[in-house]
């Protein structure tokens, strides 16, 4: 049939099976939502682009699907920057589609044109550019199939303005879903032959392990290994918080678990990479201790540590062809496993746990700060999908816009939690949770500073002194002004009662918890 290019990108978008998508209208993309008017797809406006882009991303984090993000040319472009890098750098399947000038004034310097290709290159997986409308169909078809597959991740799909009102032929094809990457025997029997020569094996449980479902597979090899599992920011919920020898996020923080990466013989990760941020990654460096990695891209084995053994493939079913293989071993009793829990207890963590206990299995989004920490500490989260956060890039304005995505993809109530100073950056999102009737439970914790760079500036004596916000801004106001609920919770106020009190109430809220500007110090 023949359609114009706008009709041509929403057919194609449907065929996809793409239910939502969010965005911020503009004058080169207009003739996009003039077809998504006529659609089955709901649009959702966001405040900005960054949010919407934000908000792809925690639809795709908690729906395991690719996330969908519409923003215009120049600025609108340029927007979503922010939440690509993010994409890109937690492997979060997104396909971003956006408007330019007309084909012809491309290269000109024309009102609202960024080179958007050329600038999103390094923080995108593929980039594409549609010069004719006979290429709409097989681009957005591609990116789907990129975005999805292998290491996922962001595809961008740049189309000139003019392109979407000129026509071509269109015969809708049924999406064929990437197949997931096997490991090759020779590999796994490697992997096998290391893992039965220890004798004390930890597990690191990285994002590759929910983006492939493969937490049941975890599980029995952590069974059959009686072994200690440790997660990243990005495996949270891949390992039930009920397993006996679960020692929670390896971080600085938490001692039970850089101790056991001391006392263990041998590291396996799987879908982890090895980032620059704790100092447990130096112990293996140092020890030399032997190094077993599991991970569907095979750029990330050997590059920030060298590996024993390594296996390329997906984690589901490079877990599940080394299970037979690997040998049953008996219960260790390493001396982490009679530490006491030293987890930090402040004002802010007895927050987090109130509010996590009182709400139940419900999805956590943060921002990036102390609070990221004391969340991804203190939450219990019971399920795979249901702690989202910015682990590679640390993007503060993150948690908002992914809370809203992640109601979209599963009807969830969810948890924002986030700091003064990330609140400032997204309390604009409030306007479309508002909007929209999204059920968020946003607690800003509130010590009137940037807390991570007070902590980091107190620790190296910083010359340049210690760094407050000290707006004093009203938060509960502010959210009414919004058409939400909004609830201030004082110093001297018991946090368990608190919680009971702010979440009395419709929903969306947004609860000020005053804390001492010290806290966490």
């Amino acid at each position: 049939m023949l359609l114009n290019g706008a009709d041509i990108l929403i057919h194609c978008l449907e065929e996809q099976g793409v239910r939502n998508i969010f965005g911020y209208p503009g004058a080169s993309i207009l003739s996009v939502y003039d077809a998504l008017a006529n659609s089955s797809i709901r649009h959702v406006l966001a405040a900005h682009e960054q949010g919407a882009c934000f908000a792809a991303e925690g639809y795709a984090r908690r729906s395991g699907r690719a996330g969908v993000v519409l923003a215009t040319s120049g600025p609108g472009a340029t927007n979503l920057v922010t939440g690509l890098a993010d994409a890109y750098m937690d492997s979060v399947p997104l396909v971003a589609i956006t408007g330019n000038v007309p084909l012809s004034k491309l290269g000109h310097d024309s009102f609202q044109e960024v080179d958007i290709f050329d600038v999103s290159m390094p923080v995108t997986k593929y980039g594409i550019i549609v010069k004719s409308a006979n290429e709409i169909a097989p681009a957005i078809r591609r990116a789907f199939a990129l975005a999805e597959s292998g290491r996922k991740g962001p595809v961008l799909v740049d189309v000139p303005s003019d392109i979407f009102d000129h026509s071509a032929e269109y015969e809708p094809v049924q999406p064929a879903r990437p197949l997931p990457l096997p490991p090759s025997e020779e590999e796994v029997r490697a992997a096998a032959e290391l893992l039965n020569k220890s004798e004390r094996p930890l597990l690191y449980a990285g994002g590759g392990v929910t983006q492939a479902g493969a937490e049941d597979k975890l599980m029995q090899l952590a069974r059959k290994l009686n072994a200690p599992v440790v997660t990243s920011y990005m495996g949270i919920g891949c390992c039930p918080p009920g397993y006996e020898r679960f020692l929670g996020v390896l971080s600085d923080i938490n001692p039970k678990a850089t101790e056991a990466v001391s006392e263990c013989d041998l590291f396996v990760t799987v879908g982890a990479r090895f980032n620059s941020r704790y100092n447990a990654f130096n112990t293996l460096r140092k020890r030399k201790i032997p190094l077993l990695q599991i991970d569907s891209d095979r750029a990330e084995i050997d590059k920030n540590l060298l590996t024993t053994a390594a296996v390329v493939g997906d984690a589901a079913l490079s877990l599940e062809a080394l299970l037979p293989l690997a040998e049953e071993k008996e219960a260790q009793d390493w001396a982490y496993l009679a530490m006491p829990d030293l987890g930090e207890e402040n004002r802010g963590t007895r927050i987090i746990r109130a509010l996590t206990r009182e709400l139940g299995d419900v999805t956590v989004t943060t921002d990036v700060g102390l609070h990221q920490e004391w969340t991804a500490h203190n939450a219990v989260i019971r399920t795979p999908r249901r702690f989202l956060t910015s682990g590679g890039l640390g993007a503060m304005g993150f948690g908002m816009g992914a809370a809203i995505g992640a109601h979209f993809a599963s009807g969830d109530v969810c948890l924002v939690v986030t700091g003064d100073g990330s609140f400032n950056m997204n309390f604009n999102e409030l306007t479309t949770a508002v909007k929209h009737h999204v059920p968020l439970v946003v607690a800003v914790l509130n010590n009137n500073a940037l807390g991570m760079i007070r902590k980091l500036q107190t620790a190296r004596r910083s010359k340049g002194g210690v760094n407050a916000l000290y707006l004093d801004v009203d938060y509960a106001a502010l959210a009414r002004a919004m058409g939400a609920r909004g609830v201030t919770v004082t110093e001297e106020e018991d946090p368990e009662e608190a919680v009971k009190r702010a979440l009395d109430g419709p929903l969306p809220v947004v609860i000020d918890f005053k804390l001492p500007i010290n806290t966490g110090i």
